[in-house]
C-alpha cells in the first residue's frame, strides 16, 4: 500500500533535500522572490508556509523552531521582523507561484516564487482596479435611468418678471 506518500524527492537523498529546501528558503526570506524549477517551488511552498505561520507568534519556542530549520541568524530575524507582520492578517497562502517557461538545457519547467505581500508590482494594480459590477445590477441601472430621464424631461414652469 502506498498510503501517504505524496512526497517530492526531487532526485535527492534526505540530508541533501533538507539541506537544499533549508537555502531556498533563507533565500526567498531575505530576497523575497527566487526563480527555480517548479518541482523546487512546489517543494519549498510546503516548507515555507508553516514556517511563516509559526512566525506569526513571536516567542522563544517559535524562533528556535524557525532557526532549526533555517540555520541562519539574519533569516531569522528578518522573517519574525519584516515579513511575518506583513502577512499577519492573511489566513495562508504566503506564497505565489509564477512560471516563467521552459529551461534551455534540459527542458525543465522554470517559475519565481515570491512572497505574495512584497511584489509591489502587483500591490499598485490591486488598488488602481475598479470595482467589478454584475450584469444583473445593469438591468436596474437602466430602469433607475429611465426614472431620472421622465423626472428631467418634466417642463417647467417660466417665472414671472
Amino acid at each position: 500500500m502506498r498510503h501517504n506518500k505524496k512526497f517530492n524527492h526531487l532526485g535527492r537523498q534526505k540530508g541533501h533535500r533538507e539541506a537544499m529546501l533549508s537555502n531556498m528558503s533563507t533565500s526567498l526570506i531575505m530576497h523575497k522572490r527566487i526563480f527555480t524549477t517548479t518541482a523546487k517551488a512546489k517543494a519549498l511552498k510546503m516548507v515555507i508556509e508553516p514556517l511563516i505561520t509559526k512566525a506569526k507568534t513571536d516567542s522563544t519556542a517559535s524562533r528556535r523552531q524557525a532557526f532549526s530549520l533555517l540555520q541562519d541568524k539574519n533569516a531569522v530575524t528578518e522573517l519574525f521582523s519584516v515579513v511575518a507582520p506583513k502577512v499577519g492578517d492573511r489566513p495562508g497562502g504566503y506564497t505565489r507561484l509564477l512560471k516563467t517557461g521552459f529551461r534551455l538545457g534540459d527542458n525543465a519547467q522554470m517559475c519565481f516564487i515570491e512572497l505574495v505581500d512584497f511584489n509591489e508590482n502587483r500591490l499598485k494594480e490591486k488598488t488602481e482596479k475598479k470595482a467589478r459590477t454584475r450584469r444583473a445590477g445593469a438591468a436596474k441601472k437602466k430602469a433607475a435611468d429611465v426614472v431620472e430621464a421622465t423626472e428631467v424631461q418634466t417642463p417647467e414652469v417660466p417665472a414671472a418678471e
